[in-house]
């Protein structure tokens, strides 16, 4: 057993002092929330009586539906976030690169894949929907895969959370502190704190001093369930403790602002100020400030400090090792610190829905089975009670004494007139509240026109705005936290793996960032320079590719040179990869190494011929040069000079052929790009004779056909 260290003065101070933050906290608005949550989520699941409800129409006999219309709705708006996935990208501002940013937008997307971020984004957002407005993204680094760490993002549970009393707005940055609170057992305790802050637990819950019920949970030992082992207040009764365990214990982690002095580099040109790392001493911190002509202040500022504690005794304490809050929020309608969902303002209306059908039902079955006026004992073979078994079945007989007056069956009361339209009602409530109208849900009739369809899809799209809107802001957010630590973790040279712009399906590309050169100058260096975040929204991959593949069918019949290896790749076919590839080899834009070493030797040989031409008209040269030379010396006569002329022929012919082999070598050294666009020219000039011979059969034949492809359907007239 690991021994009890006392707590000190200071520790308890801090632990009763986090307590009461937590219980103001809890006390200010949690408790409503999680109330109003849990219910909200029941409703979207389908459970949407009260149990005390459900219990007393059960003994009446009485029936006690459920039309769930909350679930279509809710989903109709998480299926409009999933076709609108985020697209980050970065914008060099003050001191920044453009090669780095796109190095960032790259690391972004690397770091998107490897945390699921899609749908961890899906799960935030479908939260704040459901669970009254509030979903929470947890950004912090990771150790557990990679010893520099690596940017880790999570979703947690808004349950679990609570936000400051007196923030008021969206960003935490404007908030003072966050709790996040869950229960774990003193093994888990152990396994993160070490086993002498367990150990001073189980003494804390074992001898009933604790906080109360909020903080220690146990579980009984006996027949029964009662708990009377504590009070509410946690004070143990005598007698009592032989009977219980301790179950779970509540950890609360706050995260907090407060006041400390820090030191910072300051560029005396720009006057930009860095914090500087709260590992360095302070020679590291002179020797680098030196090196790189900053200076050094010192200055109080607002820091994160970061406790952990559980009951009485503080389990971590120390300043966090991060800018601000992990947590980045997600509320669907965000109104003055007060967030709420989708959810809350359709519970009175499906309520409503569900108790108009339920008596609607309940009045038809009264109707089929009203009840029986019997004479006592006028009944033969059966009783009263086998009538009121029976009375409802199809073909009765009933048989009753001469002389008594026969049974009269009693007239069941009539639907009240309107009962129908007030569930119709009821359904339009909820189309109108949540702004999802019958054409978003896909229920419009067939004789709407496409048009109309269209129209009422987008002005339903503009009713969801707002919940979208935030999830724009809370990428921003999102995206500003991940540069934030990118720039202060990824000091390290260190090599990530990326996706093939050209080939998605092809391996992973390697890229390095922070690499030094034998120079000592540093390439893709992240730490430096300040960078804006730009958000924006891309569909699916899937509805991508189908938009791409349409659009580029579409250009492809105006006459546009679209290669057909790009149609294929935006095609769904399977290999498409491959068989893209095929064409290429096929039409000479990308080649095999035999097939580029069969044309370096064509080409070598072209060259070869041309210098050898090229010799021969040098020596016929030569040799007229001299005949001339001589002829010139015997006789000066007009007639003698013809081959003077006839050796400046030769030499424009020389000319011709040297031209030719500056054009034969420039030819040898193009390059694949080289050969790809002039294989790309020649299937634009093809394209563009078959528009016009196409053209030309159109215009003798008559007025053309529009032409469709199988992805756009044709415009319904009104």
């Amino acid at each position: 057993m690991a021994k009890i260290k006392p707590q000190t003065i200071e520790d308890q101070q801090l632990a009763h002092q986090q307590w009461n933050r937590y219980v103001r906290a809890r006390d200010n608005g949690h408790l409503q929330y999680v109330e109003m949550a849990k219910k909200c989520d029941a409703f979207y699941r389908g459970d949407q009586w009260d149990t005390a409800d459900l219990s007393k129409l059960e003994a009446e006999g009485r029936p006690a539906l459920t039309i769930n219309t909350i679930l279509p709705t809710v989903n109709t708006v998480l299926g409009e976030q999933s076709t609108r996935r985020a697209d980050i990208q970065f914008k060099p501002r003050r001191g920044g690169d453009q090669d780095v940013a796109v190095v960032l937008t790259k690391l972004y997307m690397q770091i998107a894949d490897n945390n699921k971020l899609d749908w961890v984004e899906q799960q935030v957002f479908s939260d704040g929907l459901i669970m009254d407005g509030r979903g929470y993204f947890d950004v912090r680094m990771d150790f557990s895969d990679h010893v520099e760490g690596e940017v880790r993002i999570t979703a947690k549970d808004p349950i679990d959370i609570l936000v400051d009393p007196d923030a008021k707005e969206y960003d935490p940055k404007t908030w003072n502190e966050v709790f996040e609170t869950k229960w774990m057992t003193l093994d888990e305790i152990e396994e993160l704190y070490g086993a002498d802050k367990a150990e001073a637990l189980r003494f804390v819950a074992e001898n009933g001093n604790g906080f109360g019920r909020d903080s220690i949970e146990y579980e009984e030992t006996r027949y029964g369930k009662t708990d009377t082992s504590q009070d509410y207040l946690g004070a143990a009764i005598p007698g009592k403790d032989d009977y219980r365990n301790i179950k779970a214990l509540r950890v609360i982690e706050r995260q907090y602002r407060k006041m400390g002095r820090a030191d910072f580099f300051v560029d005396p040109n720009t006057g930009d100020q860095r914090e500087v790392p709260e590992d360095w001493t302070e020679q590291k911190a002179k020797k680098f400030a030196k090196q790189y002509g900053l200076g050094i202040i010192s200055k109080i500022k607002r820091k994160v400090r970061w406790t952990v504690t559980c009951d009485k005794i503080v389990l971590h304490d120390d300043w966090s090792p991060y800018e601000d809050f992990t947590l980045v929020p997600y509320f669907a309608y965000f109104r003055r610190g007060r967030p709420f969902g989708m959810v809350r303002n359709l519970l009175s209306p499906q309520e409503q829905l569900n108790k108009i059908a339920s008596q609607e039902l309940h009045i038809v079955n009264t109707t089929a089975n009203s009840g029986w006026m019997v004479e006592s004992g006028s009944l033969v073979g059966m009783t009263a009670d086998d009538l009121e078994e029976h009375g409802a079945e199809t073909g009765l007989v009933l048989e009753y004494n001469r002389g008594s007056q026969p049974p009269l069956k009693i007239q069941p009361n009539q639907i009240p007139t309107g009962l129908d339209r007030i569930s119709q009602k009821a359904a339009l409530n909820i189309k109108t509240i949540s702004g999802v109208n019958d054409s978003m849900l896909g229920s419009d009739g067939a004789e709407v026109s496409g048009i109309a369809i269209q129209a009422k899809q987008n002005r339903g799209v503009i009713m969801i705005q707002v919940p979208l809107d935030n999830l724009r802001k809370t990428r921003q957010y999102l995206a500003e936290k991940v540069l934030n630590l990118v720039q202060r973790f990824y000091t390290e040279q260190r090599v990530i793996q990326i996706t093939n712009e050209s080939d998605p399906m092809k391996p992973r590309e390697p890229l390095v960032v922070n690499q030094m050169t034998p120079e000592g100058r540093v390439v893709n260096d992240l730490t430096l320079g300040e960078y804006d975040v730009i958000v924006s929204t891309a569909p699916a991959r899937d509805s991508f590719d189908e938009m791409q593949f349409a659009e580029a069918l579409n250009l492809r019949q105006v006459g546009v040179a679209i290669p057909d290896d790009a149609i294929i790749e935006y095609s769904h076919l399977a290999r498409k990869g491959e068989l893209a590839k095929r064409i290429r080899m096929a039409t000479g834009v990308e080649q095999t190494p035999e097939q580029m070493e069969a044309n370096a030797m064509q080409a070598e040989l072209a060259m070869q011929q041309v210098q050898l031409t090229l010799a021969k008209l040098q020596a016929e040269v030569q040799k007229l040069q001299t005949e001339a030379a001589v002829n010139i010396a015997k006789v000066q006569d007009v007639a003698d000079v013809q081959p003077q002329i006839k050796m400046q022929e030769l030499q424009t012919q020389i000319a011709l052929k040297e031209r030719e082999l500056e054009l034969r070598r420039e030819l040898a050294s193009l390059t694949n790009e080289t050969r790809r666009s002039q294989q790309q020219t020649a299937a634009a000039t093809r394209i563009a004779a078959t528009v016009m011979q196409t053209s030309a059969k159109t215009q003798n034949q008559g007025t053309p056909r529009p032409i469709q492809t199988s992805n756009v359907r044709p415009m319904t007239p009104q």
